[in-house]
């Protein structure tokens, strides 16, 4: 499935990533990670990419965002919602955030849930802004980081 944003050049496509995207995928995932925390991954950056080549993309409902055929976000849905979802630092502030999550809401209509770290203000106000609410605050012992999180729930 693609989804073109525009036609022509500059357009930004969604579509279902597949096992070429996921060197691409891997490095947005990092920079995103990397740009936004202080504290280190549980994993390697090679351990991440072999996790994204091997498990994510291959065995998971991966999607992307792309531009010039570039990727600059990447989407994983699971059966609770969205399991990750990292825009490319670049790419921040430009809408490809949100029209992933509206993709995630047309495919999970019943409703999603997702984790993010208490720290990061800036995806809580932007998932804030979609309509999902928080349901519990963790003290990081349910994540490999052991950071603090906060689980969230949309419901239509």
């Amino acid at each position: 499935m693609t989804e073109p944003a525009t036609t022509g050049p500059g357009a930004i496509a969604i579509r279902r990533a597949v096992p070429a995207d996921a060197p691409a995928v891997a490095d947005v995932y990092l920079a995103a990670f990397h740009s936004t925390y202080d504290f280190r991954l549980a994993h390697t950056d090679d351990e991440v990419r072999g996790w994204i080549a091997e498990d994510v993309v291959p065995r998971m409902e991966s999607w992307v965002a792309e531009e010039g055929g570039r990727v600059i976000a990447m989407m994983v849905l699971d059966e609770a919602g969205i399991g990750q979802l990292y825009v490319d630092p670049p790419w921040h502030s430009k809408g490809i955030g949100s029209r992933l999550v509206e993709l995630a809401k047309e495919r999970r209509p019943d409703g999603l849930e997702l984790y993010t770290f208490q720290v990061n203000e800036r995806a809580r106000r932007f998932y804030e802004r979609h309509g999902f609410s928080v349901v519990m605050l963790g003290d990081g012992s349910g994540n490999e980081e052991r950071q603090p999180d906060v689980l969230y729930r949309w419901q239509p």
